[in-house]
């Protein structure tokens, strides 16, 4: 039976609420925050990837409905274990708070499920996180957040004495293993299958490591209890979300520790309904993708801005694709600035200040890091973020600034 009076409620609602912003207004613009070019890649400091028109239309419906948080979660951890071939699957805010939250998991593994007791009865718990000294990083202080204790190894014969009752947790960081990056002194395999002997839960961060598509449930399926992932890097979904994929028992402790429950030490790290629907949405748009396809358009736009610049007197122009994280062609622009006329900070404070802004790899200018090999002369091009059209333009804005017409 109908409500009486529904309609005269639903014209009263739309009658008090604020007006709705102009369709399509550009917030940029209004409050003057510079648009770039991101010739850098998927970095958190320059808004990471933006999403394909199928994510956004995905985001833009669910903003249309209220729906109950916890059952999104769970029903969007379900679809997206079926998808991504693990048994379990939780949407978390951004890779960091996927290592925050599989922490936490980890603890409450090994103390009997407790829930509200993080961080402030850490100390008193079995607390103790076990990672390769070459695998320390910034990223320690999402483990940490949780109240554990960080044990550092160098050797293999280190981790293996490092194992004791207070062990929760081993954490490995992916791209250590990168070729050309700091090297591990234990290998992944060796330390999963060490870490299992103690039945101890590893946790791996993969966090930049997609492409390629496989390693969404490449090391799942190799035995990792827990894996984190971006989701607003090669994912291409929202930058304020990412993935904890792993073994469902750990993966229901994650989302036990964070919103909507109260007492949870990730509360703070709250994924809106938007998000989680825009980080499913887009692992549905990318297992859509050709990924032979998307590797050979990078190149083509890596070509056309090396030839823009090849005619650069000196000029070394070369692409590389490191081997595990941010694995897409990267140009590399190796001159010599006595015969140019300009160093690599200086292209890189030009390139800044035109209109529009253009960003390149941070990498530019600086030593080998995490399987690109550049040097105090060499640019690094990140080409995977470019929109349409703007090869074209980094390679005439660089040649412009190489040949000082600019």
């Amino acid at each position: 039976m109908a409500l009486v009076g529904a309609a005269p409620l639903t014209a009263a609602v739309e009658a008090v609420a604020a007006p709705a912003a102009p369709a399509g207004q550009d917030y940029y613009d209004k409050l003057g925050v510079e648009k770039i070019i991101n010739a850098a890649g998927t970095y958190t400091t320059l808004t990471a990837a933006c999403m394909p028109p199928e994510v956004r239309r995905a985001v833009e419906v669910a903003a249309m409905h209220p729906v109950r948080l916890q059952e999104l979660q769970v029903k969007s951890g379900e679809y997206l274990a079926k998808r991504l071939r693990c048994e379990g699957a939780l949407v978390t805010s951004g890779a960091s708070g996927a290592i925050t939250l599989a922490t936490a998991a980890c603890m409450a593994n090994a103390n009997g499920n407790k829930p509200g007791v993080l961080p402030q009865d850490a100390a008193s718990l079995k607390n103790e996180i076990i990672v390769q000294k070459s695998h320390r990083y910034s990223y320690d202080h999402a483990m940490m957040l949780t109240g554990a204790v960080i044990r550092e190894v160098v050797t293999l014969d280190d981790y293996k004495r490092a194992f004791s009752e207070k062990t929760i947790m081993t954490n490995f960081f992916n791209a250590a293993e990168e070729e050309d990056g700091p090297q591990a002194e234990i290998g992944r395999e060796q330390w999963l299958e060490i870490a299992h002997q103690h039945n101890v839960p590893c946790h791996v961060d993969a966090a930049a490591d997609m492409p390629p598509v496989e390693n969404l449930w490449k090391y799942t399926q190799m035995g990792f209890d827990l894996v984190c992932f971006s989701g607003g890097k090669g994912i291409r979904g929202p930058q304020n979300a990412g993935l904890l994929l792993g073994k469902k028992h750990l993966t229901d402790l994650a989302l036990r520790n964070t919103n909507p429950y109260g007492d949870a030490v990730g509360r703070g790290m709250k994924v809106a309904k938007e998000q989680i629907v825009g980080m499913v949405a887009a692992v549905d748009w990318l297992l859509d993708q050709n990924e032979e396809s998307m590797i050979a358009e990078y190149s083509h736009r890596a070509k056309i801005i090396g030839d823009a610049v090849k005619g650069v007197p000196s000029m070394q122009i070369s692409t590389v694709t490191p081997k595990i994280a941010n694995h897409v062609p990267h140009l590399l622009l190796k001159f010599d600035p006595s015969t140019v006329g300009i160093t690599v900070p200086e292209v890189l404070e030009k390139l800044r200040a035109q209109k529009p802004s253009i960003e390149l790899n941070p990498n530019s200018g600086h030593k080998p890091n995490q399987g690109i090999p550049s040097d105090a002369n060499t640019l690094v091009v990140g080409v995977w973020m470019l929109q349409p059209g703007e090869a074209e333009i980094v390679g005439r804005s660089l040649h412009s600034v190489l040949t000082k017409k600019a």
